[in-house]
This record gives C-alpha cells, sequence and structure tokens, in this order.
C-alpha cells in the first residue's frame, strides 16, 4: 500500500475525545477505546498540506467557498456514487447531526412524530426528544445473521402517528446494512404516499464493501429528490470530525429556503475555513487514499470475523456491509446489559459503545470501531479472549 494504516499514532494528551475523557465519560482510566467513530489514521497527505498552507498564510477571517469547492463535490459525487449534484442545492453545516435537528426544527412542530429505525445511531433520539418531538420506532428485523426492514411496521407506523418526517440512516449505523435499492425505492414510495419527508443520513457512504453498493436516496428519482434532504459531510471518510463541515443537499426549494431561514435563527453563517479548506481537498485528491483505507478496513473486518470464529465462538459477527462500525451479538454469554458492560470494561478493558444506546433493540450487541491499525484491532481482541477465558 502507498499509504501506512498500520502505523500507531499516539493520540493521549491531545484533546482527543476518544483517548483522553474517559474520566470525565464516567470509565476508568487505562481502557483500551474503540468506540467514537473517529479513525486512528491520519487524514491525507494532500489535505495535511493545504491546512498547512492555510495555516502559514496565517489570516483566518470569514469565508465562503467559492466554484472550485462545488466542482470539487460534482466530481466526487458523480465519480463514486453516480450522483450528479446541483451546488445550488447545497447548503454547509458544522455536521449532519446539526443538519438533521434543523430539519427536524424547520419542518415538524413541537408534538409532532418522527420516525426512526432502531437500533439507529443514538443521536436521533435525542435529537427528536430534545427538540420536543414524538418519537415513533420502526424496529429492524434480526433474523439472527442480517436485518431487514419491517415495511408493514413501518407504514402502520406512519399512518397511526402522522409521522411527518422519517430519519434514514444509509448505510445503517450500527448494523451495518447498506441498503438495496429495491429496499430505498419501497421506503421511498410509502413516504411519498404518506407525505413524509426523508432526512437522509449518509455520513457513511464511502465505506462499503464488496457486493454491497452505496445509493444516494436523492437519485431514485426527481419525485424522491424533492422530498428529501441528503446530509453528507467528509468528517468521517477523511477522519475531520474535529473540522465542523458537512454539506447538505435539498432540492427542494421552499425547503432549502426554510432550512437555511432556521439557521439564520441559529445564528449560523460562515463555515470553518479549515473545514471548508480540508473539505475541497480531500474530495479533489483523496480518492487513492480512500480506495486503499476501504481495502484495509475490509482486512479488519475479515482478521475479526476470523478471530470470533476461531477464538471468540461465543460471539456473533453481523457481517457488515458497510461501515467501519461492525456490530456483535454477546447474547450467547446471558448477561444482562448492566453485566455487559461491566464485563467490557472490567475485564476486556474495552471501551466499546454499548448496544442499548442505539435502542431496545441493541442489548446484548456491542458496537465495535475497527478503524484502526491492526495491531490495535489485534490487542483488543486478545484482551476480549482472555476476558471470556
Amino acid at each position: 500500500m502507498k499509504y501506512d494504516f498500520d502505523e500507531i499514532i499516539p493520540r493521549e494528551h491531545t484533546n482527543s475525545l476518544k483517548y483522553d475523557f474517559a474520566r470525565e465519560r464516567g470509565k476508568p482510566d487505562g481502557l483500551l477505546p474503540m468506540w467514537v467513530a473517529d479513525m486512528d489514521f491520519r487524514t491525507p497527505p494532500s489535505v495535511r498540506e493545504a491546512l498547512a498552507a492555510k495555516a502559514a498564510h496565517g489570516i483566518f477571517g470569514y469565508s465562503d467557498p467559492d466554484g472550485t469547492y462545488f466542482d470539487a463535490l460534482a466530481q466526487w459525487f458523480g465519480t463514486r456514487h453516480g450522483w450528479t449534484v446541483d451546488p445550488h442545492t447545497s447548503v454547509r453545516t458544522p455536521g449532519v447531526v446539526f443538519a438533521i435537528c434543523t430539519l427536524i426544527r424547520c419542518l415538524t412542530q413541537p408534538g409532532d412524530a418522527v420516525l426512526i429505525q432502531e437500533p439507529v445511531y443514538y443521536c436521533f433520539r435525542e435529537g427528536i426528544r430534545d427538540n420536543g418531538r414524538k418519537l415513533v420506532v420502526n424496529e429492524l428485523l434480526f433474523d439472527g445473521r442480517k436485518y431487514s426492514i419491517d415495511f408493514e411496521d413501518f407504514e402502520r407506523k406512519i399512518v397511526e402517528n402522522g409521522v411527518k418526517l422519517f430519519i434514514l440512516c444509509s448505510p445503517h449505523n450500527p448494523v451495518g446494512r447498506v441498503w438495496t435499492r429495491a429496499e430505498l425505492e419501497r421506503m421511498a414510495e410509502i413516504c411519498l404516499r404518506h407525505g413524509v419527508f426523508v432526512a437522509a443520513d449518509e455520513i457513511h457512504e464511502d465505506f462499503v464493501y464488496p457486493g454491497s453498493r452505496h445509493i444516494v436516496f436523492a437519485s431514485l428519482s426527481e419525485e424522491v429528490a424533492q422530498h428529501c434532504a441528503v446530509c453528507t459531510a467528509p468528517s468521517k471518510t477523511f477522519n475531520l470530525a474535529g473540522l465542523h463541515i458537512a454539506n447538505i443537499f435539498i432540492s427542494n426549494a421552499q425547503v432549502r429556503k426554510a432550512f437555511k431561514r432556521e439557521l439564520d435563527a441559529e445564528g449560523y453563517s460562515q463555515s470553518n475555513i479549515m473545514g471548508l479548506v480540508a473539505c475541497q481537498t480531500a474530495y479533489r485528491s483523496g480518492a487513492d487514499w480512500v480506495d486503499q483505507l476501504v481495502a484495509y478496513l475490509y482486512e479488519n473486518v475479515a482478521y475479526l470475523r476470523e478471530t470470533i470464529r476461531t477464538r471468540l465462538p461465543q460471539l456473533q459477527l453481523v457481517e457488515p456491509e458497510g461501515t467501519y462500525l461492525p456490530w456483535v451479538n454477546f447474547s450467547k454469554l446471558n448477561l444482562g446489559a448492566g453485566e455487559l458492560d461491566r464485563f467490557i470494561i472490567d475485564r476486556a478493558r474495552l471501551w466499546l459503545d454499548s448496544g442499548p444506546i442505539f435502542g431496545a433493540g441493541g442489548a446484548g450487541f456491542q458496537r465495535f470501531n475497527i478503524a484502526v491499525p491492526r495491531a490495535t484491532l489485534k490487542q483488543a481482541l486478545d484482551q476480549l479472549e482472555n476476558a471470556l477465558k
């Protein structure tokens, strides 16, 4: 490989949320952190060079993107995902969660129903409740091997609760599904028929493994594009979360206007200049780096799969089609939620994301972050094996 993803890069004492704030988050010191979704890899060299050049310039005034920024977006989404981007439909925000909460406020009223598919990224639930909306859950079906959508329940929940907004996680975090075109089209048809707007969180879109393909929700049809917002960011793909830049695509002019009005009400205007520089550079020159990164992550998945098969038979890997956040079933240990968490922390000395934070369907599961050097992954699994013994 051209890039060294095996390099161990110390992150302690760098104000890293992942490494430096265990005690503040109620965890003991000394755990191996494999929880929050940021990677232990440096962003591409071209991005670091562009940021260094901007830092050397030394002036960090108010900034907006120009045509070259939108060209980089169009090139990335067109080449990687076969989706033609209209720059006039894009709006910048500090992040995808920020954008989803903004969509909740501008498209619904207090007490209105918002639908999610649990187990799912917990910030969705928090954003709905913190904004005074009604949480409605379409629980994903698990057949012991793979997750699927209960479409009858999906439509029934929409009708019975008068759902106004559906937050789609695509690819799905944490269960690792990359939804097929047929699945996306069926969800879209139901939402269109019942007047439900879709906020599509596609932040993990660039992490898709062989045999699967990410399909941008808005690319299904022009009608679908008019009834959705596609929420993207370079933060996961290029490990740029701390630079706070996201690109939200809203084809519907009326919704886009309402979204911008809500941003104005929040007092948000210009983006972080370093985020703009990093995003543009990454999308313009980072394709080769991402290709090698995804190949490395797929090898990490293979290592995790084989280790569970040969050394940790009490566990079950839910085979990921995408993301770098595998979902692992610990149910055979017959431990309650609190007992399992204590086992992971006190015996295995790991910091993972506990399944129940993703919803009731997460009981008995843990989410791993495998965007780490192979040696770190091996250490984590060794610690887990020793704890199980």
